[in-house]
């Protein structure tokens, strides 16, 4: 144990003796405060608000699967998804926060200062409220850092976005017993550590270079200049194509609804169930709620090389069934292989079976994370980059781009953009991939 994460350890530990969880698997049909609609088309929170489980019809070219129908998480309402931080002498502190969420496997994980839905923070639930969110909702002026509307799991969630934000402050904030303030050598620590610290604090983290930008970039000889990238990824979006329409879950082609749970006869992708949940430090202490759980451990991966002396990493024009805008860019490789199991290698996603198969000299981050245990139950993937040497060469897929890390992380200024899975695994990779950067084939 690292000695300057030991009192970081002691407290957390202690967050989970002194909170009482408990989580039961229940069914979707008596979930408390759920209905399912009377043609039984979806699945929602009584008030309206919260979110809905609904089905999806999907068409596009550009997956491995051109059609195909799914459940799907509509959330239309924007969450804020904050960190504070303040500067002491030449190192960020981050003010942090141990929140439990039902699909987490080990329920309390390091969480941003603030992570809450509107119904949650406009207090729909009649909770308590949610604290700092005042230096969200009313940042003073000049002390925002990164502000930016950013989107979940495609695959999962219906065009869902939230309002990611850094926000700096003069001095450290007074904390409360389920926060701490973390120096970025810690936070840096900490997301080597697997299911720590959770989806959201590792998206917001994504936007960390913003801090410190001083407008002169480290980029000695990029393969492709921004212009070629923007032309890059609009030509994407210009190709591709997204036909989504609504299908009632008890009508969904390929999914059966047994009232208790909804799931895939041949056990592929997922299965929504409902669970029962009770809290000791949440805005409420009980609520149910229907959940997503995949088969299975995902892969999230960027494969990589130096191009004159410079780490690129492959960047995938990527559209899943919820993306808002088409396409985003995302990591080389993500997906569930399990689903993918027993099929022809044509059929599996490019370059899975090159991450599988890496000799692990080669391989610079390997974490295993959770993805977001508010709405996922048991979810977690594991984060790879991968560097493949000469194995791949200049010229790629039309849907894939080579990229420096500090390329990607310029669009993550931005909405739309660069998509979840992206924003987590470049949150994971700095030190690695600058150890590989130092060295010269």
């Amino acid at each position: 144990m690292s000695e300057n994460l030991s009192s970081f350890y002691d407290w957390f530990s202690e967050r989970n003796i002194k909170n009482d969880y408990h989580i039961d698997i229940a069914s979707l049909s008596a979930l408390d405060g759920w209905k399912v609609d009377s043609d039984g088309s979806a699945i929602r929170h009584r008030t309206g608000k919260f979110f809905s489980i609904e089905g999806l019809s999907v068409e596009t070219q550009e997956m491995e699967s051109h059609s195909w129908s799914q459940p799907i998480i509509n959330q239309p309402e924007i969450g804020i998804l904050g960190i504070v931080v303040t500067k002491v002498g030449d190192s960020y502190h981050f003010l942090m926060q141990a929140k439990m969420e039902p699909g987490n496997i080990n329920l309390i994980q390091l969480s941003p200062t603030v992570q809450a839905t509107r119904s949650n923070y406009t207090r729909v639930h009649r909770g308590s409220a949610v604290p700092f969110l005042e230096h969200f909702v009313a940042a003073r002026p000049g002390s925002v850092v990164f502000d930016s509307l950013q989107s979940e799991q495609g695959s999962w969630f219906l065009g869902k976005r939230n309002r990611n934000m850094i926000v700096e402050v003069p001095d450290r904030l007074p904390a409360g017993e389920d926060f701490i303030w973390l120096s970025f050598e810690q936070i840096a620590a900490l997301l080597r550590v697997p299911n720590l610290v959770n989806m959201d604090s590792r998206t917001v983290l994504s936007g960390l270079p913003f801090l410190a930008m001083d407008g002169n970039s480290t980029d000695s000889s990029p393969v492709h200049s921004l212009g070629d990238l923007l032309s890059w990824f609009t030509d994407a979006k210009s190709r591709h194509r997204l036909d989504r329409r609504t299908v009632p879950l008890h009508r969904l082609p390929g999914w059966e609804f047994d009232g208790d749970k909804i799931l895939r006869p041949d056990g592929r992708h997922f299965t929504v169930i409902g669970v029962d949940v009770a809290a000791t430090n949440r805005e409420v202490a009980h609520w149910s709620q229907p959940m997503l759980r995949p088969i299975g451990r995902g892969v999230i991966a960027f494969v990589g090389r130096l191009f004159h002396d410079e780490f690129h990493i492959l960047v995938h024009a990527r559209t899943e069934a919820g993306t808002a805008d088409v396409v985003e860019m995302g990591p080389t490789v993500a997906c569930i292989p399990a689903s993918y199991e027993n099929l022809t290698r044509a059929e599996r996603p490019p370059f899975l079976d090159l991450v599988e198969q890496s000799d692990t000299a080669d391989v610079l981050v390997d974490v295993v994370h959770s993805e977001e245990g508010g709405r996922f139950y048991h979810a977690e993937s594991r984060y790879l980059v991968v560097d493949v040497g000469e194995s791949i060469g200049h010229q790629v897929p039309e849907n894939y781009c080579w990229m420096t890390v500090e390329q990607l992380t310029g669009f993550v200024r931005y909405s739309n953009h660069v998509n979840v899975a992206a924003r987590c695994l470049l949150s994971c990779m700095a030190d690695g991939v600058a150890e590989r950067t130092a060295v010269t084939r």
